[in-house]
């Protein structure tokens, strides 16, 4: 059995066939930020997604080329640009470092590539120009050009690939300029928008005079140039769907860059929306949070990274206080039992087992679209199975390594940190205080001892090896 997906664009889970000859190369492009603020916890299901989307294709032997965005002009920034009264670089610079701040923190991979739309200005003149020759753009009386989508569906092309849509109800042929217009009307949207006063200095020259591209264009135009015509796989969260994924499908075939019979994308995954305490995220509510506010909370970024990861991509997945505590709880029994197998393994180095059930069940839960709720169950079941069997003392130095192994190779996906926390000089001394005072028999000083270490988050252990600290 090998990788399958759920593909938007069929509406069913596939098996995952590369568009390399050889089954080897995949092209991946996920939309990025837009760099007016700092990213919230709901982009960030995103970005985390299609980080474990990439470690998965690599984890099955595939070479990846991962493209992820940086949407640096569009009408929000233009709008905020002009209200701090700096440059667009100064203004989306400090966001754009923010953002990449923020997915490290989170353990993800950086893409391999990150094209800026500002970058990418001649590709992008060059498709609308190329739509414009095929009949399917046209300028507005204001300069702008915009995409029709009659003239679209009358070149034998379907607008509505990604999903059902009613076109004689939806009222085709009405025109919008904004970069993000309403999901109940079809319209004709703009591929480069014509210079206004409001624009101030962000524009470029083109054949139809200064002005700026629209938001759909920068992804087609991007990910062509870099990933070409026809590539594997284009992430994004639920709410791109339609228009913006919808149009880059339109622009791109709508321009023949592809050969015959060959889609823009063959795959499509997106992944569901995240909720805050049950309901949409609003700042109104008190239930909105970046990164930075949870980090300063005194939660860690492996802890939002494992919660983000615990349920199906395709799930709306209920983001809770309460729950990230609990993942906490959950990566200090993983923590524990790895940093057990490391003492026990003596720095020996091992491959992961060839018939190792960790790896094996993983696996197959991962195959299934990703099915990340049973991989995490069989990697603490694995927990549970590897602490019996330290407690019972059934592991060498040999297989321990070997255990340890197991979880790194699985976690090349899971993309969790391990940590073991060293316990500060002063709780040492307390244990070695407890210890002398065990030998003297001096047993109410040691559970005195025991009860202070208990106060400050820290039990003592007893293991073969002595005593070991911990935390409570």
């Amino acid at each position: 059995m090998g990788l399958n997906v759920f593909n938007t664009l069929s509406r069913s889970v596939e098996p995952f066939v590369p568009l390399d000859p050889d089954g080897k190369k995949v092209g991946l492009y996920c939309c990025g930020p837009t760099v007016h603020d700092y990213a919230h916890i709901g982009n960030f299901r995103t970005f985390v997604f299609a980080d474990v989307v990439r470690r998965y294709l690599t984890f099955r032997g595939f070479d990846v080329r991962h493209v992820m965005n940086i949407t640096d002009v569009e009408d929000k920034i233009i709008r905020r640009v002009n209200e701090s009264g700096k440059s667009l670089s100064e203004y989306t610079g400090e966001f754009e470092k923010a953002f990449f701040n923020d997915l490290e923190a989170l353990g993800c991979l950086m893409p391999d590539e990150r094209p800026h739309a500002t970058k990418f200005i001649g590709p992008i003149i060059k498709l609308i120009k190329k739509l414009e020759e095929n009949g399917i753009a046209y300028r507005a009386g204001d300069g702008s050009v915009y995409f029709s989508i009659e003239k679209y569906r009358e070149a034998g092309n379907r607008y509505g690939q990604l999903l059902n849509l009613n076109l004689e109800e939806m009222r085709p042929g009405e025109r919008v300029s904004s970069d993000e217009y309403e999901k109940e009307s079809i319209a004709d949207f703009a591929l480069w928008k014509a210079r206004v006063p409001e624009d101030g200095e962000v524009f470029w020259k083109s054949p139809w005079g200064e002005g700026r591209p629209g938001w759909h264009i920068e992804c087609s135009a991007m990910s062509m140039e870099l990933l070409g015509p026809s590539f594997d796989l284009h992430l994004g969260g639920e709410d791109l769907v339609f228009p913006h994924h919808e149009d880059e499908i339109a622009q791109s075939e709508g321009a023949c860059m592809q050969c015959d019979g060959q889609k823009f994308v063959k795959y499509w995954m997106h992944g569901a929306h995240l909720l805050v305490e049950g309901k949409k995220m609003s700042k109104s509510l008190g239930n909105f949070f970046t990164l930075r506010d949870l980090l300063a909370k005194g939660s860690a970024g492996r802890e939002v990274r494992y919660l983000m990861i615990s349920a199906h991509y395709r799930e709306t997945f209920n983001f809770t206080l309460d729950n990230l505590a609990g993942a906490r709880t959950a990566l200090g029994r993983i923590d524990e039992c790895t940093a057990k197998l490391r003492e026990l393994a003596l720095g020996q180095a091992a491959a992961p087992a060839a018939d190792s059930p960790l790896v094996t069940r993983f696996t197959e839960a991962m195959d299934d679209d990703l099915n990340v709720s049973a991989a995490w169950a069989a990697a603490f079941d694995w927990v549970r199975d590897t602490n019996r069997k330290l407690a019972a003392e059934e592991l060498d130095a040999a297989a321990a390594a070997t255990e340890l192994a197991n979880w790194e190779h699985i976690n090349a996906v899971l993309g969790i940190e391990t940590i073991e926390e060293k316990a500060p000089a002063e709780i040492l001394a307390l244990a070695e205080e407890r210890q002398a005072a065990r030998k003297a028999k001096d047993f109410a000083r040691s559970d005195q001892i025991r009860d202070e270490l208990a106060a400050q988050g820290w039990v003592i252990e007893d293991t073969p090896k002595g005593p070991r600290v911990k935390r409570a």
